[in-house]
């Protein structure tokens, strides 16, 4: 089942309670057939509370072990929210306006945030081929926009002296790798 959303409150109206995103995780995840995260071989036992146990090892588990949502009290339903906010906003969300929006404090949207960041840097090393489109950038704050006591010194205008280099490849309808990177020079960027 795929589901796209136009708004905060469509998604709302699609899950409209923790059950119905369990139930929607239990369908991407594991579709008909569930497997133990433990021992893929292993049986699994279904026990209340949306949990199962993994014959082989003992151990239990449910929808979220192994995933973003993995040892959090937080519900699904402000994850969804979290990720659907992340993802919709151009220029990314503070962890302060997360919190107003989902209504949870400072520091579990930042934690919540950190989750999300770290699931989309995993795949920032994809093996790219047909087109591939390079470009680089600098990224840094204007040096006019600092304390004067952390203004670079004779760094006026375009300087490059305080900012740091971000190469980008994208592949035609696919996927996009980032990189920090020393210099823009052909030698570093064909490497």
């Amino acid at each position: 089942m795929k589901f796209e959303f136009k708004s905060l409150f469509d998604l709302q109206s699609a899950f409209p309670d923790e059950q119905s995103c369990i139930d929607h995780l239990e369908n991407m995840i594991w579709g008909d057939m569930i497997i133990s995260p433990f021992d893929a071989t292993s049986k699994v036992y279904k026990c209340k509370g949306n949990k199962y146990r993994c014959k082989n090892t003992g151990k239990y588990f449910n929808v979220k072990t192994g995933t973003l949502f993995d040892n959090t009290k937080i519900e699904l339903r402000k994850w969804f929210m979290a990720i659907w906010l992340v993802t919709s906003h151009k220029k990314g969300i503070s962890s302060v306006q997360l919190s107003k929006d989902i209504g949870v404090t400072q520091k579990t949207a930042w934690f919540m945030l950190e989750r999300i960041r770290k699931c989309f840097s995993s795949e920032n090393n994809n093996s790219l081929d047909d087109v591939v489109e390079v470009d680089e950038t600098y990224i840094g704050g204007k040096n006019k926009n600092r304390h004067n006591s952390k203004k670079v010194k004779n760094a006026q205008g375009r300087s490059l002296k305080d900012k740091s280099a971000v190469v980008g490849m994208v592949q035609r309808q696919g996927k996009v790798n980032a990189h920090h990177v020393p210099d823009t020079k052909t030698k570093t960027l064909t490497e």
